[in-house]
């Protein structure tokens, strides 16, 4: 009897260690999948059918490198990003990507209340109790509870993206053809906007705010360099489950909306046309999945924007400081939030253009922060012996290569479309 209670002690006691070091890597990796993410995946899906599929197996190699880089980072040196990058380079260079960061992050704070509103019409919710109603949620749960307890409501935010796996299922799609075109990508004279496209995934898969994000989550969570391995699993089981959950979104899009020829402008289109198409089950956990991603994005992406900015200007931030320990920090995320949900309840507001010119932001400027994460990472005074070996760094630079190619190209398919 004495051997069963200490058995089930020891249980739990390995359970509260795994749960102590997990939670950032799965949270940062899920909350990308967001509604400018689900937009961006079903206009490939219906766009070019099974043709992108094959991207998203680089983009989950170069995802896990990246976020893995960006954890280490943080459990090593006990400081976010943009402090490191202050530390190195200055203020100056600090400040202008806080800028550029600031302006991307708001862009995609947008999608998200416009994610939000759209799902909830299709439930016959007006945007005008959703979005204020959203808004306040997340400000309140940010604003008066402990980083732990925001943290455990996060991760219950990321189980519900099984909607999408079901969704996609329900939509019955060509499994051959999706797997012959992932192993065989059919990229020959693809046209400009499959290029643009193309950045636009690799920028709502690799997002820079993720990994300022992450590193921030990491710190405020105080993982020690003993407990590294359990969040690099945990960094590498985020991205899994995110790309798993952009494929089963590209493919739900593909089995019916390419055939259909439904031009898709933004996630809500695709829930509503997956109805008669695939289903009422279908285009219902579809919406689902579009109001948990948007309302669980609308409170990561503001985070993340708080760390950043108040790091990189040396201030105190955390979720578990209050307003008067930490004004500046709260008073960006509830800025972030009140402007994100005023604009959506304006008038005429162009959201589309706005929400996939985030994405393909994300894309041009992923490479710049992962250039700045290559530097920190090999800084021998920062890791010491825990810096990126010499075939880690291959990989890596490989990785910025990729999206560097991709935003080359991007801008190239642009101003020269005749040679595409």
């Amino acid at each position: 009897m004495e051997q069963a209670a200490a058995t089930k002690r020891g249980l739990w006691a390995r359970i509260g260690f795994v749960l102590a070091v997990v939670g950032p890597g799965i949270i940062t990796a899920n909350v990308d999948n967001d509604a400018g993410g689900i937009t961006t995946y079903s206009i490939a899906g219906a766009s070019f059918g099974y043709s992108l599929l094959w991207s998203l197996v680089p983009i989950t190699i170069a995802l896990m490198v990246v976020q893995e880089m960006a954890s280490r980072l943080g459990v090593y040196t006990g400081k976010g990003f943009a402090d490191l990058i202050r530390e190195k380079w200055g203020i100056r260079v600090t400040f202008y990507l806080m800028v550029v960061l600031l302006i991307v992050n708001l862009a995609n704070t947008l999608a998200e209340f416009a994610g939000w509103a759209a799902a909830l019409e299709l439930f016959g919710v007006s945007r005008f109790v959703s979005v204020p109603l959203g808004a306040f949620t997340v400000w309140i749960m940010v604003a008066r509870c402990n980083y732990r307890m925001v943290e455990r409501i996060f991760l219950i935010a990321t189980t519900i993206y099984v909607t999408y796996l079901v969704s996609g299922f329900l939509a019955r799609p060509d499994w051959t053809r999706a797997l012959h075109e992932t192993l065989v990508p059919p990229v020959s004279r693809q046209p400009a906007s499959y290029w643009i496209t193309l950045v636009g995934v690799i920028g709502t898969t690799i997002a820079p705010w993720m990994q300022f994000y992450q590193q921030s989550s990491v710190v405020e969570k105080g993982i020690k360099p003993k407990d590294y391995r359990l969040a690099a699993a945990d960094t590498i089981v985020g991205c899994v489950m995110a790309v798993v959950v952009a494929t089963f979104i590209t493919l739900a899009c593909a089995a019916t909306l390419h055939p259909a020829g439904v031009n898709v402008q933004f996630a809500e289109d695709a829930a509503k046309a997956l109805r008669p198409l695939a289903g009422k089950y279908a285009s219902a956990l579809f919406a689902i999945g579009l109001a948990n991603a948007s309302l669980f994005a609308a409170a990561i992406l503001p985070l993340s924007t708080a760390y950043t900015v108040s790091e990189g200007l040396g201030w105190e931030g955390g979720v578990s400081r209050d307003w008067a320990e930490a004004p500046g920090f709260h008073s960006i995320y509830t800025g972030m939030i009140v402007i994100g949900a005023a604009v959506i309840l304006l008038p005429h507001v162009p959201l589309v253009p706005v929400i996939f010119a985030s994405q393909v932001m994300n894309g041009l400027l992923m490479p710049v922060t992962a250039f700045f994460a290559l530097q920190l990472v090999n800084d021998r005074s920062l890791l010491g012996s825990s810096v990126n070996s010499q075939r880690y760094n291959l990989l890596a630079w490989a990785c910025v290569a990729f999206g560097g190619l991709g935003s080359v190209i991007m801008v190239t398919s642009m101003l020269l479309p005749s040679l595409f």
